[in-house]
């Protein structure tokens, strides 16, 4: 019954990956705030993303939010494939920016991610050395800044939509809100289903039973001090590529 905008589920999405990522151990905060940047790098252009929080946790999970964004000029990573460095030299720019955004005292405290996504998990299938060599670029750019470096990797499906079911949730307030003395309490909302729309295939991804174990398309995660069995149920063939040439099909008949 509520819809988010395209763009914000897209933008959103990331905050999964921070929830799901950062540590909640304590970490030497120099300031008020703590800070963690994500490299997007999806099929149609890389954009890094700062996000920040302070040590106030809900049941040992932290509630962050976006504090700025940096679009890396060019095309997406696939659509370099034959300049891997370029992809590489191409990140600097926005590690330069975020330098001047995050205060310089806590650039080794603030961690850093790097997710490929669709594109770049369809050019691992089909081109594997060149895959590897533009993961092994993006890593060779992003360790030459000052931040804690956690690795780069390609996001399966299954992560992927993880990522953006906890987001969309997060953003919907589903696993907690603040109540009217400004402090954390669970919400007693129900938790939502997200439908992704991609260009060949069309992805459910929903909560399942507690009791019941992840399968291969799904994932267990530990939110809030919930255990929640997330399943994604892949449609393949009913992407928007395939809607649009069904529409042109009947079109021209």
């Amino acid at each position: 019954r509520e819809l988010l905008p395209p763009w914000l589920v897209i933008i959103a999405g990331l905050t999964g990956i921070v929830l799901l990522c950062v540590s909640t151990k304590d970490v030497p905060c120099f300031g008020v705030f703590q800070y963690s940047i994500v490299l997007d790098a999806g099929p149609s252009r890389t954009l890094l993303f700062i996000y920040q929080w302070t040590t106030t946790k809900a049941n040992k999970t932290g509630v962050i939010r976006e504090y700025s964004s940096c679009p890396v000029r060019g095309l997406g990573v696939s659509n370099n494939s034959d300049s891997p460095q370029e992809v590489g030299k191409s990140l600097a720019p926005c590690l330069n920016w975020a330098e001047k955004e995050i205060p310089t005292e806590q650039h080794s405290q603030t961690p850093l991610y790097l997710g490929a996504t669709t594109s770049a998990l369809q050019l691992n299938f089909t081109r594997p050395t060149l895959s590897d060599s533009l993961l092994a670029a993006l890593t060779a750019a992003v360790k030459s800044s000052p931040f804690d470096f956690q690795g780069a990797q390609i996001l399966s499906s299954p992560e992927k939509e993880a990522f953006n079911w906890v987001a969309v949730n997060y953003v919907l307030e589903n696993f907690f809100k603040y109540d009217w003395r400004g402090q954390l309490v669970p919400s007693g909302k129900g938790i939502a289903g997200v439908l992704s729309v991609e260009g060949t295939s069309t992805q459910l991804t929903s909560k399942g039973k507690e009791e019941e174990q992840a399968p291969t398309e799904g994932v267990r995660l530990q939110l809030y001090g919930q255990t929640h069995s997330v399943y994604t149920h892949r449609c393949p063939c009913h992407g928007t590529e395939q809607l649009r040439s069904r529409l042109l099909s009947m079109l021209i008949r």
